[in-house]
């Protein structure tokens, strides 16, 4: 019995020993999010500071473990005004809550290249189950650096209301839904 029971522990350790991480390259990525303003119009938005691993030892990453950490203080909607707003108390509160992340508890093909991501989101405080659409782009060799590369679209919907981000906001004012969109590119190390 204890024979057995190092066997598998020493094939379980070889099989770890396969995982592959993946880094973000952080130029080449983008955390973006889009809400409806007074119920007439989209403003778009980002987070400037992201950081993101996977690890992986499948070819098609179905049993990739993702974390993604987001700096609540690099949001940019390309309005100075606006961003100190969504900084302050009255939104995402960032000298208390200064980190949205995700970490990921499934990563699931459902054809071709198309993905279901399966995770918990911790924003405001407040972690909440989350399910994301993925769409694997492909992988190549980059030319200068000779590493290989993987791409990434991923998106989804949340609402604010749910993580107790403006809750003082009317939704006719700002939307409660909100769109994600990041386009993401690893690199294998």
């Amino acid at each position: 019995m204890k024979k057995t029971v190092i066997i598998a522990l020493a094939l379980v350790a070889s099989f770890a020993g396969f995982a592959q991480t993946w880094n973000i390259d952080k130029s080449h990525s983008k955390l973006n999010f889009t809400v409806t303003h007074l119920l007439i119009s989209d403003v778009e938005g980002s987070f400037k500071n992201i950081n993101s691993t996977f690890t992986s030892s499948k070819a098609d990453f179905s049993d990739a473990v993702i974390e993604l950490t987001a700096d609540v203080n690099s949001i940019n909607t390309d309005d100075e005004n606006r961003d100190k707003h969504l900084k302050s108390p009255d939104f995402f509160d960032a000298a208390k809550y200064n980190a949205l992340t995700f970490k990921s508890k499934s990563f699931k093909n459902v054809g071709g290249k198309k993905y279901k991501l399966a995770g918990d989101l911790t924003m405001h405080g407040v972690t909440k189950p989350v399910v994301l659409d993925v769409v694997y782009n492909g992988s190549a060799v980059h030319p200068y650096s000779k590493k290989t590369v993987a791409g990434f679209k991923i998106s989804g919907t949340l609402k604010r209301s749910e993580f107790g981000v403006g809750t003082a906001t009317p939704t006719a004012v700002v939307g409660d839904e909100v769109a994600l969109v990041a386009n993401a590119e690893f690199i294998k190390d």
